[in-house]
């Protein structure tokens, strides 16, 4: 998707950055506070906010909900950094700190799931970047969202890292009585040396917990998404162990683990991060990954086995998807796209 696609060229210029971004829709902020502090927000009009997935035939959603693109979580290995470079940013350090805001974001939902063409499909949101990050606390996008979602009585789920959305608690519950709700919080370890380090810009994997554990006490369903299972580094058996663990006492319904994959962006992102801090790893890497962004099936399905024997050990039970048939799936190949894959936001 071009910028140019996602602004309204009628929008009033009020800055911008030549030869970056197109048009006269750009209008460029930067706040003087800790929290924002060396981040440029370059708010946009979008045209339409409901994107149908290419390919959503083999996915387990079909629409999407992306008010924001860049993300403050800063998470080394997010599979969505590549698409900065639509936006002529670099997929490090641009991805980070370059956030485009959908200011107009809630009215546009609003007009478009009241359009006739529109048949009240589930909408899946912080499948590219998290909704719940940093800049949410500012610019407020999410009630106005949910809000739209609820009054259409349109099913929806959510995927973050981001304990803001507790801030929206009453909303899920509103939207929850007239229609399907599910909340899946990304929790792929609870090491905190490694969580500093490899999502310097989260929650602390413990807060994300405590939340799930209290939207579940609010009847809102929650689920875990053990995302990334990062090879040598949170992979034993008692990392795994401490991990599912601590979901199951956070009292999530469920857990699915999802290895670590490493995309053209991201890829360059994480090798570099990898060889300053664990430079030791990194011929490791080159042959655990040397066939391409997945890690060899051989070792996702040890892993996943691993974690639905701790799950059944510790009373939950793998994720599943209520929104499609089982069978759309049961064609998929050992070496093709792992399920949930594109589900990884913040990953």
């Amino acid at each position: 998707m071009r910028w140019e696609n996602l602004t309204d060229d009628t929008a009033p210029r009020a800055g911008g950055t030549p030869g970056l971004f197109d048009a006269n829709a750009v209008t460029t902020r930067t706040f003087d506070t800790p929290e924002f502090r060396g981040i440029t927000f370059h708010e946009v009009r979008a045209r339409s906010l409901l994107n149908r997935v290419p390919g959503a035939s083999r996915m387990p959603f079909e629409w999407t909900v992306n008010p924001y693109r860049g993300c403050t979580h800063a998470c080394v290995y997010c599979f969505a950094r590549k698409s900065h470079g639509y936006l002529d940013l670099d997929s490090g350090v641009d991805f980070d700190t370059q956030i485009v805001v959908k200011v107009n974001a809630p009215e546009v939902l609003r007009r478009e799931l009241a359009s006739p063409r529109w048949s009240g499909e589930h909408v899946a949101m912080g499948t590219n970047v998290d909704c719940y990050q940093r800049a949410e606390g500012r610019y407020r996008l999410m009630p106005g969202i949910l809000a739209a979602l609820r009054d259409r009585a349109n099913p929806f789920s959510v995927l973050t890292k981001g304990t803001l959305i507790l801030r929206d608690l009453d909303l899920l519950r509103q939207a929850a009585e007239v229609t399907e709700v599910g909340v899946s919080f990304s929790v792929g370890f609870t090491d905190p040396t490694l969580w500093r380090t490899i999502e310097p810009g989260t929650p602390d994997p413990r807060r994300r917990l405590d939340a799930i554990a209290t939207l579940r006490e609010h009847g809102i369903r929650c689920g875990v998404l053990m995302a990334p299972v990062v090879p040598f580094l949170s992979d034993s058996p008692e990392q795994l162990r401490e991990t599912v663990r601590a979901v199951a006492a956070s009292g999530a319904g469920s857990v699915t683990p999802l290895v670590l994959h490493l995309r053209p962006g991201a890829r360059e992102w994480f090798t570099a991060w990898l060889a300053r801090t664990h430079p030791r790893l990194v011929p490791r890497y080159e042959r655990l990954y040397a066939h391409g962004a997945y890690a060899p099936t051989w070792y996702q399905r040890r892993i996943t086995r691993q974690v639905h024997e701790l799950a059944a050990e510790y009373g939950i039970g793998p994720r599943t998807d209520h929104r499609r048939p089982a069978a759309r799936n049961t064609d998929r190949s050992p070496t093709s796209e792992p399920p949930g894959a594109t589900q990884l936001t913040l990953l």
